[in-house]
């Protein structure tokens, strides 16, 4: 049985109409959201999927944990190794598990990705979890704990950059806005730095005219889509779904949304912001291709939901904080998504 504690308030009423296209609202839904996090606070750090390979990896993840004002806490199984796995799966769950049951740790902040977190889910103490509600921070791989714990607990989860990631000054800030001060932030590119007449940088592009408001879901698509099927996946109904990836051929994606479609999924949603999809080109020997645009054409158009290319989302090194499982505006004419409440308690 599901069983959802501390419920949030129901869904924001719908917009009116625009001009320039549908205006849709999402239904209430329950959201469980973690205390915001405050200098001192003790941050747990996991390493729930792929494998730490040198020491110096640890230190700088403690390092950046400190600089957010932050005391690190190491997981007992942080430097495991079993493969390309950062341990045994009952022993990286059971670093999640003694956090959430910890009452002085606030936070768990995964390391790194890769792969391994779906590996996870059926070791963890979801009984645990629902009670302690915490601030649960990373992305790529990630994104399969962050749809288990909206989909077993419907707890808020904080798309956001691992700690090895580079945390340049635009990542830190969105962090901090939206974790710390509790912000209800719009996700808007910044104008681009280039010294060129028109810039090519940040740029969004309209797939589907709009405005739809609804919960976050989403994250990384080959993880989400590896997770259908199974009872690790969060309601789409009436849900804003955002996706990224790195490093997968223009097919693999076309093949990965194809399911998303088949099995219903895509059919649910209210909105859609596809973010980056870094190194995902055609492939040698892919004369004729589709692209990865003229891909999301052909699978996000025929939903009729406002959409958008190009948010800051995914495996680049200035990223928005995406909170998933809050309330947000997606306006695909300007290339904004807009939280319409607060991510955190």
């Amino acid at each position: 049985m599901r069983r959802r504690d501390f419920l949030a308030a129901s869904a924001p009423a719908a917009l009116a109409t625009g001009a320039a296209g549908p205006v849709l609202a999402a239904p209430s839904a329950a959201a469980v959201k973690p205390s915001r996090l405050r200098p001192g606070d003790v941050a747990g750090l996991v390493a729930p999927a792929s494998a730490i390979w040198e020491s110096t990896d640890v230190e700088i993840a403690q390092e950046v944990t400190r600089a957010f004002g932050l005391e690190p806490r190491l997981g007992a199984h942080v430097r495991d190794r079993h493969g390309y796995l950062a341990g045994r799966d009952e022993d990286r769950a059971a670093d999640v598990n003694r956090f959430f049951a910890d009452p002085s740790v606030k936070a768990v902040l995964a390391i790194t990705g890769g792969w391994g977190c779906a590996r996870l889910l059926p070791h963890l103490d979801w009984e645990t979890i629902r009670r302690n509600p915490k601030v649960v921070a990373g992305f790529s791989d990630v994104t399969g704990l962050h749809c288990a714990l909206g989909a077993k607990a419907g707890l808020v989860t904080f798309h956001s950059p691992n700690l090895l990631a580079t945390w340049p000054a635009f990542s830190a800030d969105h962090f901090r806005r939206v974790v710390f001060e509790g912000e209800a932030v719009a996700m808007t590119n910044p104008p681009g730095t280039q010294d060129r007449l028109v810039q090519r940088e940040n740029r969004t592009r309209t797939i589907t005219p709009g405005k739809a408001r609804g919960r976050l879901v989403g994250g990384n698509l080959t993880v989400l889509s590896a997770l259908v099927g199974s009872e690790y996946v969060p309601p789409f109904d009436g849900a804003v779904l955002f996706l990224e990836d790195v490093r997968e051929e223009v097919y693999r994606v076309d093949r990965m949304l194809t399911q998303l479609r088949l099995c219903g999924l895509l059919g649910r949603i209210r909105g859609f912001v596809f973010g980056s999809c870094s190194r995902c080109e055609p492939g040698e020997g892919s004369y004729g291709s589709l692209t990865l645009e003229e891909v999301l054409d052909e699978h996000v158009r025929p939903l009729g939901v406002p959409a958008y290319q190009g948010a800051m989302i995914g495996h680049q090194e200035r990223q928005f904080t995406v909170p998933v499982g809050v309330v947000a505006e997606v306006d695909a004419d300007a290339g904004t998504l807009t939280m319409l409440e607060p991510a955190v308690a």
